[in-house]
């Protein structure tokens, strides 16, 4: 097999540049073969066991099947983390969350809180760059956290993780226990299906994607009655959002009684992150 055999197999589902970095991608991730070694012949020379697992590996990449299952490895900022099905793949506009999360001072003790962590990469994250923090991390899905206690072992962090339902969280629970929660619910409409590539509907999980389209902000609203008290009083609450939904979510929040509450844009310009406080009573004297 060639380099140039092995990407042009891709191009039912990607353009050319795509194809030549998803294999590159494979290559690199999963034989440790450089581009120099690939333009000198490499992927030729290799042993027939890894010629096998390399035609395995295509035919499920040719077959639709995300790069990230096929290699069992995501991106998320400067880390990797393992997904299978079960789990999203983690997108760079989360990790933008993270960063903006992370611009809250965090000092000993400071207690973070992600619901709906999926593959870990929040919770994770937010152990690996704010060691000081006590960071637990929720999911409804057997599934999900081990694949997340998974990946913080593999990183060396600590996190608490829980199986909980973050619509069965009444509010009053958990009083004053979180400086700050963050979440990345499902937020896409069931009618939005169709625009969403194939690559996504057929290989992730859609309990982790879909909402019902009379109810958009089910998950945000039931995080945010949680985060009403289980916040303390000036603790920050996070969300990655539906941009349709921007406004009509600022103005819940505000309508709950949560004060600075900021719609910020991804990297994509579209507006993709809400930010919102708990109120402090020094707010009312």
């Amino acid at each position: 097999m060639k380099y140039e055999e092995l990407w042009h197999e891709l191009l039912g589902h990607y353009d050319a540049g795509e194809a030549r970095a998803v294999v590159r991608y494979v290559l690199e991730t999963c034989f440790s073969l450089s581009m120099t070694d690939i333009v000198c012949g490499a992927v030729e020379r290799l042993p027939v066991a890894g010629q096998e697992r390399l035609r395995i590996m295509m035919k499920r990449l040719t077959e639709g099947e995300p790069v990230q299952y096929v290699t069992g490895l995501a991106d998320f900022g400067p880390r990797q983390f393992h997904v299978a099905p079960g789990v999203l793949i983690p997108r760079p506009e989360t990790y933008e969350l993270c960063q903006w999360a992370e611009e809250s001072e965090a000092s000993a003790g400071t207690s973070v809180l992600d619901i709906g962590t999926g593959s870990g990469c929040i919770a994770c994250t937010l152990a690996a760059d704010w060691p000081e923090a006590k960071v637990t991390a929720w999911d409804v899905s057997t599934v999900a956290l081990g694949i997340a206690q998974e990946n913080a072992r593999r990183l060396g962090v600590e996190v608490c993780f829980e199986q909980r339902d973050m619509l069965a969280v009444g509010s009053g629970a958990d009083a004053g226990q979180w400086d700050v929660i963050v979440s990345n619910p499902p937020y896409i409409c069931d009618s939005e299906a169709k625009d969403i590539e194939s690559h996504v509907l057929d290989y992730e999980p859609g309990i982790a994607l879909f909402v019902p389209d009379d109810d958009p902000l089910r998950f945000y609203l039931c995080i945010a009655r949680y985060a009403q008290t289980a916040l303390r009083e000036g603790g920050r609450l996070f969300f990655e959002i539906n941009p349709r939904f921007a406004a009509e979510l600022k103005d819940s929040l505000h309508a709950l009684g949560f004060r600075d509450v900021t719609l910020k844009d991804d990297q994509f310009g579209k507006t993709r992150f809400v930010r919102a406080s708990r109120y402090n009573l020094n707010d009312f004297l």
